[in-house]
């Protein structure tokens, strides 16, 4: 019989947030496979090293960052491959992933080339979103608003006009895109209503009102937004 494939939200990097499901699929894995970065770190594994049992087959998936998704569909294909060996032996496979894997996780994409053939288990974590809002004290949402979630890589213009529509928006992915979500918001006149979240939950995270945000942001940032009074104080 085949493996079961296991998708493991992680969530935004702080180990005490990992579920307890997470944490007994982890401690208990044959094999475990997470995304890296080409020069070999993975922020995946390391939220999880203190799990990952020390005779763990251990699948490393290279992820070129680039902006042409060709050799990053071709890592996923390899990835894809290694994992199949291992479920066709009838051996269950943990693939780790920061956050949520179906919430712009990496994990969706071994999902769409392996769930079809495979018995899979998705375990959902905690949002880099809703984590960010907890350590900056902001609400998400109340009654009846929509929250509005953006990529920071959006098309300028696109982005100004979801932002001007919106009722509470959360700016995701903003690391090299920062000046430009800065010209959009100060354009709408919201900059005063953002604040702005680096690696929440990590001991370098850091806090701030836009404003007082740095002039480069990393990959994992994000900012927050409300427009007006918050409902959920009244």
């Amino acid at each position: 019989m085949s493996g079961t494939l296991y998708g493991i939200g992680l969530g935004p990097g702080d180990p005490e947030l990992m579920t307890l499901k997470a944490y007994r699929l982890i401690s208990g894995a044959e094999v475990v496979a997470y995304p890296a970065l080409e020069d070999g770190e993975s922020f995946a594994r390391s939220i999880a090293a203190d799990v990952i049992p020390p005779d763990a087959v251990e699948i490393t998936i290279h992820i070129p960052m680039t902006v042409e998704r060709g050799p990053a569909q071709a890592a996923y294909d390899k990835g894809a491959a290694d994992i199949a060996q291992h479920l066709d032996a009838g051996r269950d496979v943990v693939v780790l992933c920061e956050g949520d894997p179906f919430f712009y996780g990496s994990f969706m994409y071994l999902f769409a080339r392996l769930a079809g053939k495979y018995e899979t288990e998705v375990v959902p974590g905690v949002t880099s979103v809703t984590t960010c809002a907890a350590v900056s004290g902001r609400p998400l949402a109340a009654r009846n608003e929509v929250l509005t979630i953006i990529p920071g890589p959006l098309d300028e213009a696109d982005m100004q006009a979801r932002i001007a529509a919106a009722e509470a928006v959360v700016i995701m992915k903003v690391g090299r895109h920062l000046p430009k979500i800065r010209k959009v918001l100060d354009a709408l006149g919201l900059t005063e209503h953002a604040t702005y979240v680096e690696r929440a939950s990590l001991p370098s995270q850091l806090v701030v009102p836009l404003e007082g945000a740095p002039c480069e942001a990393p990959y994992f940032s994000m900012i927050l937004v409300t427009k007006g009074q918050d409902p959920w104080l009244n």
